[in-house]
């Protein structure tokens, strides 16, 4: 198998000798336009070459030092600077006229020295795939053992698995094992605050803090000793499990999706594919005409943009996407050569969230576009999914029904609906209370997150019934699947007080045939879960 890094260098190498043959093209051609610039007679045959000159100067300031040409980019951006002016007057300056014309005969001079394949900093490591969630390990450390307790069950049913200590030593001789995901301490503790100290930096395991201060101070300690959550008492455990939900999602989401709009093909395919060595799904634009098709096929969560284009710029077309309300929450980044500050903030104010200034090393780009993708998800999330079980709400996963049914019917491929609902549920809130009706449904939700897969989509329909939609999976696949969910659910052990008890769930599945539409199919599901509530409860009906 070939090494990632020696494939990476392989790729990088070829996109900068793509771009040396590029300059043994331009430049040339920079120096004959140069000359004709240097013959031209007046004003109206002047102003058209140095727009052809200025648009070629402005692409090379964007990219040459990227290749490893740091002179020629700097070169080129003075050069790009001084035609601006002279453009926004509608005149050149014939006493400088002379020296821009042989600075720019010289450019060929400037890209003979280099012999980088681009920028040579040594990339950040690629972000690594978690484990899955049925394997992430969670330790508590409380001295509290009714917490303690409360919380490693909570959490079991969740679908961790959770492990409570009251002692440090107990819990160091875990920690040694070295197979713990996730780290949760109690701040009353006698031994917190020595653990605090003896944390070291970003590569400790997370950390979430519980608090009977919810003071600036203790949160300000948790943060400094490397907390990614902190939460208050009395414990809200649906909270804590939301926190260690978020920070895994993070570890574990799919790739962001990244869409690039350049007209500079090689600069482009290199930002491209450094991304793509961090496990982003990037797709590359060329021509602005047809971004919207890329934006409605794609759905990219991040958009880099670049400000000065042929025919359209790109605050121009960052309007046009904006006019769409479905991408308002998609964070456009502008990537340009564009020194001048005041440009910059009229090109953000236009529609924009970011500008980047070309060159930028590869761990500037990545930095950047993975910390907009992370809180552009993030937001997306919090946003689309029912706060309580993190799955998707009642109008989102319907909306996701009908895709799935469409793309069922174009691929001739099955796809089932599911309808499940927790049995006696308004009898669990009745006796033990609300919050553990709450903790009731989070453990479902969990578990079927779990348990499904990642193409499945998941959402909360209302109350205590849920919908899952599985694209290539026909009804009796999915009875099966379901069906061991509810077996497994039916075995977990919930706690109120001293009380201990259990619940059990319905499951209605639907397959689709290539002629029923999605209300059609739920209405089948929902008409199977209606079966299996009156045939005894505790099952999975397939509909007839």
């Amino acid at each position: 198998m070939a090494d990632p890094a020696a494939e990476l260098q392989r790729q990088l190498q070829l996109l900068a000798k793509q771009f040396r043959q590029r300059l043994q093209r331009e430049l040339p051609e920079l120096s004959r336009q140069a000359n004709a610039l240097d013959k031209a007679d007046n004003e109206s045959a002047r102003l058209p070459l140095l727009l052809a000159i200025r648009q070629q100067l402005h692409k090379l300031a964007g990219s040459a030092g990227t290749f490893g040409f740091a002179e020629l980019g700097e070169q080129a951006r003075r050069l790009e600077q001084l035609s601006n002016n002279w453009l926004a007057a509608g005149r050149c300056d014939s006493s400088l006229m002379p020296d821009f014309i042989a600075d720019l005969c010289d450019l060929p001079h400037l890209a003979g020295d280099s012999a980088q394949a681009g920028n040579s900093e040594p990339l950040a490591l690629a972000y690594e795939n978690r484990r899955t969630p049925l394997d992430q390990r969670i330790v508590i450390l409380a001295e509290d053992p009714v917490q303690g307790q409360s919380v490693e069950l909570t959490l079991q049913n969740f679908g961790y698995q959770a492990r409570w200590y009251a002692a440090r030593a107990d819990l160091e001789l875990r920690l040694a094992l070295q197979d713990v995901d996730a780290l949760i301490i109690d701040s009353d503790h006698s031994a917190a605050t020595e653990l605090f100290a003896d944390r070291t930096g970003p590569n400790d395991l997370p950390l979430l803090v519980i608090s009977s201060n919810n003071d600036f101070a203790s949160q300000l300690r948790a943060v400094r000793a490397g907390a990614v959550g902190f939460l208050h008492k009395p414990l809200n455990l649906p909270a804590l499990e939301n926190a260690l939900q978020r920070l895994f999602s993070l570890q574990q989401g799919q790739p962001y999706r990244v869409l690039i709009v350049d007209d500079d093909l090689e600069l482009a395919n290199r930002y491209a594919l450094v991304l793509r060595q961090h496990h982003m799904h990037v797709q590359v634009c060329h021509e602005p005409s047809t971004v919207l098709e890329y934006m409605a096929r794609f759905a990219p969560e991040v958009l880099l943009l670049d400000v000065q284009m042929p025919d359209c710029e790109g605050p121009e077309l960052a309007q046009i996407i904006r006019f769409n309300d479905d991408w308002l929450r998609v964070p456009i980044i502008y990537l340009s050569a564009e020194t001048d500050l005041s440009r910059q903030m009229r090109a953000l104010l236009r529609a924009g969230d970011d500008f980047v200034t070309k060159p930028i090393s590869d761990n500037a780009l990545i930095t950047s576009v993975f910390s907009r993708a992370q809180r552009a998800r993030q937001l997306s999330n919090a946003l689309a999914r029912d706060s309580l079980t993190g799955l998707l709400k009642h109008a989102d996963i319907k909306e996701q029904v009908s895709y799935e049914v469409a793309r069922a019917i174009r691929s001739r491929r099955p796809a089932s609906l599911v309808m499940l609902d927790i049995d006696h549920f308004k009898q669990v809130n009745d006796k033990y209370g609300h919050p553990t009706g709450d903790n009731v449904i989070r453990a479902l939700a969990n578990l079927l997150r779990q348990r499904l897969r990642k193409i499945d989509s998941l959402g909360r329909y209302g109350g205590e019934e849920f919908l899952a939609v599985l694209p290539d999976c026909n009804s009796e696949q999915a009875q099966r699947i379901i069906d061991e969910i509810r077996q497994h659910f039916s075995q977990l052990t919930f706690q109120d007080g001293s009380r201990d008890f259990r619940c059990t769930l319905s499951a209605g599945v639907a397959q689709s045939n290539g002629e029923l539409t999605a209300s059609e199919l739920l209405t089948r599901a929902d008409q199977a879960l209606y079966a299996a509530k009156h045939g005894g409860r505790n099952q999975v009906q397939v509909a007839s």
